[in-house]
């Protein structure tokens, strides 16, 4: 499955980038995701819950940045495993463009599934696709403008560490 879209934030390239490198905003940003751990600078551990039609799984799972550019964007890939749902993996290509006092974000995917997963048909994997990657951008564009508060999550986090 190939899909490519891009959203403009109504804010600058260092933000944005600042938060897309941010694991608490990815977390947050990430439909159904209930644990994003970092484990250096560009590898995360993640454990993510998602239901496609009739089936429901939750993954665990690696992610790794590549070809990362400051302020110009990078890659993310990953794979989960579901258990007797199937597996998953891909890579995006993330790259942001500065336009006047707002951020372009134009996005490149690709994925593979296998498993039960596979079996539910073209169509259902597509849309569904489609509606968690604007699901991610929606939360991401909420937390990145200020109307999604993470500030008192980020210092309980700190609290903890």
């Amino acid at each position: 499955m190939k899909m490519d879209g891009e959203y403009t934030l109504p804010t600058d390239v260092a933000n944005v980038w600042k938060n897309l490198n941010d694991p608490l905003v990815l977390k947050k940003s990430i439909p159904g995701c209930t644990e994003l751990i970092k484990v250096n600078d560009n590898e995360f551990k993640a454990t993510v819950t998602i239901k496609i039609g009739p089936v429901s799984a939750k993954f665990n799972g690696e992610v790794k940045l590549s070809n990362i550019k400051v302020y110009e964007g990078y890659t993310i890939s990953g794979s989960g495993k579901g258990g007797a749902a199937g597996f998953a993996k891909g890579s995006a290509n993330i790259n942001l463009e500065k336009h006047q006092d707002t951020t372009i974000l134009k996005y490149s995917v690709e994925a593979q599934i296998g498993g039960k997963l596979a079996q539910l048909g073209s169509r259902l994997i597509d849309s569904t696709s489609k509606k968690l990657a604007g699901k991610f951008f929606d939360n991401f564009v909420k937390i990145v403008d200020g109307t999604t508060q993470i500030e008192e999550e980020k210092n309980e986090q700190k609290k903890i560490t």
